[in-house]
């Protein structure tokens, strides 16, 4: 496609420098992606503008520019207010508009977007609807995994995975919404079906200023730019009314903004059987997984799944109203909730015949983290053990949060490094035991080092015992200074150290 066609095509207001009329073969907002045919586009970044590397795509064959400035090379520039924005339609356009054609379901929220993402793609694959995935875990394209890099990708990367799923049978696809993504608009020009808020508690507060603005960045998904009401944007609302956030926009959603009441707006769910369009009663679990009764639009249902904890009832009722909301039958959704898989790093068991149970978690916030540990609690009549730290780079007000709820909630709670990143791993482990010093003595105790302190756990465990091991969940590395990042996998190291502890060694 012409690049002046594809801008227009794409509806983007622009001022184009030189003939736009070149063919247009890629996308690339990395320089070191370009090849001959590619259309650059250049916005400032978190550490470098891509209107410095222009000259570069340039030299690596780019026909042209989507700039927020005109710069003095000479090929084809079009000019824009804002060209992050430009890129997620332009993308879509040069991709044929997949998410026209795909059933698009959107989760966003701090804790649970893995996993009812993973239980919509489990209940729409049953109903024959063959479903991609796009999340923090694993992304999966026509049945294939592939390797992720980031919660939602860049626009253009979001539009080309789109039209490989098309094109490899996909019907739909589950996907994690992150707060970074809604900002800058790498989630723009997608045709949602189902837009889903699981729940907001404190997170990300490094890049979001206050708890206000966070959430205004989740309503983002809900709401047209400057807050129109969601009967004119595209996507039936799935909201957590459990949840205080979850209240404030189902109560948004649902008067149009209008002040008229519009049930159908959004559908409601309640995993403390609060009154909703999907509620959970009798609520029970146990280490082999949960079991509740659902009131819904067609009655009662029974569901049973072998992912245990209150909040994996919170995660399955998201799926069942996601089914809801696009039509799908509520009583073979349920059944299809029996044989979940089990999501990596989300209160995953590792076990190597130890008889004491072992838990990997990816519970990185206060609330997660809480949420975990009295989940896990419920789950064993011996001490609770946990192993858990802090990121990092990241919002510095939840460190003593963290601390307070593994000490007060842990018979014995191991404080350890996370991904200190560019900080001293033991300033933040400081910051995080400040929030212990109501505990009684020797109930925290402090090993920097992540391998030592899970074999610190692992061998104060004694039959009966639980331990959870927090914050990294399915992570494959330890990030550093300087971006050095280590090869670390708390499940894996988990099962090394227990083997150690089976066969007599010391690490």
């Amino acid at each position: 496609m012409q690049l002046r066609d594809l801008l227009s095509t794409a509806d983007v207001e622009f001022d184009l420098r030189r003939d736009g009329a070149v063919e247009v073969s890629e996308l690339a907002y990395d320089s070191r992606a370009v090849s001959p045919g590619t259309l650059f586009f250049c916005f400032p970044g978190l550490t470098s503008d891509g209107h410095d590397h222009a000259a570069d795509a340039l030299a690596s064959g780019a026909v042209g520019l989507v700039c927020e400035r005109e710069l003095d090379l000479d090929l084809p520039q079009a000019v824009v207010g804002d060209a992050r924005a430009a890129m997620a339609p332009v993308a879509a356009a040069f991709f044929g508009d997949p998410t026209m054609e795909l059933t698009v379901a959107g989760i966003t929220g701090t804790n649970g977007k893995t996993t009812t993402a993973f239980l919509i793609r489990e209940v729409l694959e049953a109903a024959g609807i063959q479903c991609g995935l796009l999340g923090t875990v694993k992304r999966i394209v026509g049945g294939a995994e592939q390797e992720v890099e980031r919660t939602t990708p860049e626009a253009i990367d979001l539009q080309r995975g789109f039209r490989e799923m098309l094109d490899a049978g996909d019907d739909a696809c589950a996907m994690e919404v992150s707060s970074h993504a809604l900002v800058l608009k790498r989630a723009d020009a997608i045709h949602f079906d189902v837009k889903v808020f699981t729940n907001l508690t404190q997170d990300h507060l490094d890049f979001h200023t206050d708890m206000e603005e966070y959430f205004s960045a989740k309503r983002l998904l809900f709401m047209a730019e400057g807050g129109a009401p969601v009967i004119e944007v595209e996507g039936q609302g799935v909201v957590n009314i459990d949840d205080e956030y979850g209240r404030r926009l189902a109560g948004e959603l649902r008067t149009g903004g209008a002040g008229e009441l519009v049930d159908e707006a959004c559908i409601t769910f309640s995993a403390a059987g609060a009154e909703a369009d999907l509620s959970a009663r009798d609520v029970r679990y146990d280490a082999t997984g949960s079991r509740f009764r659902c009131t819904s639009p067609v009655g009662e249902l029974d569901v049973e799944m072998p992912l245990p904890g209150a909040f994996n009832v919170e995660n399955a009722l998201a799926a069942l109203a996601t089914a809801h909301a696009l039509g799908l039958d509520l009583r073979e959704a349920a059944a299809a909730l029996r044989t979940a898989e089990q999501v990596p790093g989300r209160f995953e068991p590792i076990d190597e015949g130890q008889p004491y149970g072992v838990l990997v978690d990816y519970a990185h916030t206060p609330d997660s983290l809480e949420n975990v540990l009295r989940a896990a609690r419920r789950l064993t009549e011996g001490r609770l053990i946990s192993v858990f730290g802090a990121g990092g780079d990241r919002d510095r007000d939840k460190r003593p949060k963290m601390g307070r709820f593994g000490g007060e909630l842990s018979d014995l709670a191991v404080v350890t490094s996370d991904n200190p990143r560019s900080e001293d791993p033991g300033a933040i482990i400081e910051e995080v035991v400040a929030g212990t010093a109501d505990c009684p003595p020797g109930r925290v105790v402090v090993e920097s080092d992540r391998r030592a302190a899970i074999a610190l756990a692992l061998s104060e465990a004694g039959d009966g015992d639980l331990i959870v091991i927090a914050g990294k969940g399915h992570e494959q590395g330890q990030e550093f200074e300087g971006g050095r990042k280590i090869p670390f996998d708390d499940r894996e190291v988990a099962r090394e150290e227990l083997r150690r502890l089976a066969a007599g060694t010391s690490s």
